[in-house]
């Protein structure tokens, strides 16, 4: 079946939250704030008042206090060199290797254009398969080493990696990357990140739905010069 923003030879993408992501960030913020507020941070509602409050005035700060750690399985090279450029607030990850882990009939994404076309997904799908042939014949063959076999992998290969980032940059990232300009498979990536968050727990269920929109809904108005019209455009 093919999905909506494209498809992966083999096993779906999937978003994992790591159980060290706090249950409930909205009480850890209003925690961290009072703290320097002088207030009640025994008391786990005030806490929850406090860190809305932060939210609502701007105090985003606060947010920095929350770490989100999670595992994306199944997206390719390709976003997740794209995912690397958002660096703010000192995340940090782990990548897949290339040198340890045997790539012979590698996964892979498929774009929506691509898999539409009968005749352009053969071809997309012989040049995958004539890749994967190429460096096992590399290794078996002509004993070439694994890391350097690799170099013949596409940015289309599927990867995976561990990620640990604060809620801030998530949040900011969500506003480029859930515009309909952004890259299709970001924005599928920046999707399935909301759906796993808002499974995680009722405050990441509120934070998603208020917090993680394209930027058009935070300004009030598109910065595009194509705009896809859900906001007048204002240059």
């Amino acid at each position: 079946m093919i999905r909506p923003c494209g498809i992966r030879e083999g096993n779906r993408q999937m978003v994992i939250i790591l159980k060290e992501t706090a249950e409930n960030p909205i009480t850890l913020m209003g925690e961290r704030a009072g703290v320097c507020w002088g207030g009640d941070t025994d008391h786990k509602e005030k806490n929850y008042k406090r860190g809305l409050e932060c939210i609502a005035s701007g105090h985003h700060r606060v947010m920095e206090y929350v770490n989100v750690e999670m595992i994306l399985d199944g997206y390719s090279a390709r976003v997740i060199r794209e995912w690397y450029t958002h660096i703010g607030g000192a995340p940090t990850r782990l990548q897949a290797s290339t040198r340890y882990i045997n790539y012979k009939n590698f996964s892979y994404t498929t774009p929506p254009s691509v898999a539409e076309n009968p005749e352009a997904e053969r071809i997309y799908r012989d040049t995958m398969s004539a890749i994967a042939e190429a460096c096992s014949r590399l290794e078996r063959d002509c004993k070439i080493p694994r890391e350097d076999a690799a170099m013949l992998l596409p940015l289309g290969m599927s990867t995976k990696i561990v990620d640990k980032r604060n809620v801030r940059n998530l949040i900011e990232m969500s506003h480029q990357r859930r515009c309909t300009r952004a890259y299709w498979e970001y924005r599928l990536l920046m999707d399935d990140i909301c759906q796993a968050l808002s499974a995680y727990s009722e405050e990441w269920k509120y934070l998603v739905e208020h917090y993680f929109v394209p930027k058009c809904e935070v300004s009030g108005y598109c910065t595009e010069k194509k705009s896809c019209g859900r906001k007048p455009y204002r240059p």
